[in-house]
C-alpha cells in the first residue's frame, strides 16, 4: 500500500524559512510526476509546484522565486524549500503523487484529479 507522510510544518515569522518532506513508500520514485498543494482555512485547496519525478518543475505564480520543489530518489522523499515565508502562506500543505512511474498529465502545474496518491498534509503557519 502507497504511503505518503509529510513533516516539517510548524509556526514560523514572516520572513522565515521551512523545509517540508514527504517520505514516499512502496514505490518507484524516480520518474513519478509528483506535487505540493495547500488549503488556507476558509479557502479551496490550491496548485503550489510539481515536478515531473526528474527535472522539469513548475510552481504557482504565488511562490514563484520563494519555493523550491526537489526529490531524493534515494531516499524516496520529496521536498518543499520554502523562504521568504508571507502570513498567506499559511496553510495545511499535502503531498500528492500520481501512481508508480507516472508522468505528469500536462505541462506546469498539475491538477488534483491527476494525482492518485496523497499524504494527510502537514500544518504551516506564518506570523506577522
Amino acid at each position: 500500500q502507497v504511503q505518503l507522510v509529510e513533516s516539517g510544518g510548524g509556526s514560523v515569522q514572516a520572513g522565515g524559512s521551512m523545509r517540508l518532506s514527504c517520505v514516499v513508500s512502496v514505490y518507484t520514485f524516480r520518474g513519478t510526476c509528483m506535487g505540493w498543494f495547500r488549503q488556507a482555512p476558509g479557502k479551496e485547496r490550491e496548485r503550489v509546484a510539481s515536478i515531473d519525478g526528474v527535472v522539469r518543475t513548475t510552481y504557482a505564480d504565488s511562490v514563484k522565486g520563494r519555493f523550491t520543489i526537489s526529490q531524493d530518489n534515494a531516499q524516496s522523499t520529496l521536498y518543499l524549500e520554502m523562504n521568504s515565508l508571507k502570513p498567506e502562506d499559511t496553510a495545511t500543505y499535502y503531498c500528492a503523487a500520481r501512481k508508480s512511474r507516472g508522468l505528469c498529465v500536462r505541462a506546469g502545474l498539475q491538477p488534483e484529479n491527476a494525482m492518485d496518491y496523497w499524504g494527510k498534509g502537514t500544518l504551516v503557519t506564518i506570523s506577522s
